[in-house]
């Protein structure tokens, strides 16, 4: 199954799930993750995502437009609620939102760099309970449950 996480910037949520999805689900998933304007992976995320066991320090942002032409079965988009714009991708067999709070904007303004990680973390372990439930949630939009 290949499955596509979205989020606007491709620097912190979607490369965490993508990370997480390679680190927990296994073989039968292939993982990719982009965004609609990158930015750059975000160090703190690669920090947050080190302390849970998972290396994402090679993954890079990139743009939807610069994935391989690969027909995903499931696109995930993860941006919050907060007016954040989810890029539409075309041609995905399954679409599901998680949307999850933006952890540099909630880390703006933290006093201490140890402040700044705490949305990090709080986020991180929100996407990972997310992709372990992932397979059952997928299971059950299925048609039939198939």
């Amino acid at each position: 199954m290949r499955i596509l996480f979205v989020c606007t910037g491709n620097a912190c949520r979607s490369q965490m799930a993508e990370g997480f999805a390679r680190a927990l689900l296994g073989p039968a998933v292939t993982a990719f993750s982009a965004g609609l304007t990158p930015k750059g992976l975000d160090p703190r995320a690669v920090t947050v995502m080190a302390e849970a066991g998972v290396d994402i320090a090679g993954q890079r942002s990139k743009s939807i437009t610069a994935l391989p032409d690969v027909p995903f079965d499931v696109v995930v988009t993860l941006c919050g609620e907060g007016g954040e714009t989810c890029p539409y991708v075309p041609g995905a067999g399954r679409r599901i939102h998680a949307g999850f709070d933006d952890p540099p904007a909630l880390a703006a303004k933290a006093v201490s760099e140890e402040a700044a990680l705490e949305p990090y973390r709080r986020v991180r372990d929100a996407i990972r309970d997310f992709v372990l439930g992932l397979p059952e949630r997928l299971h059950a939009i299925q048609p039939g449950g198939k």
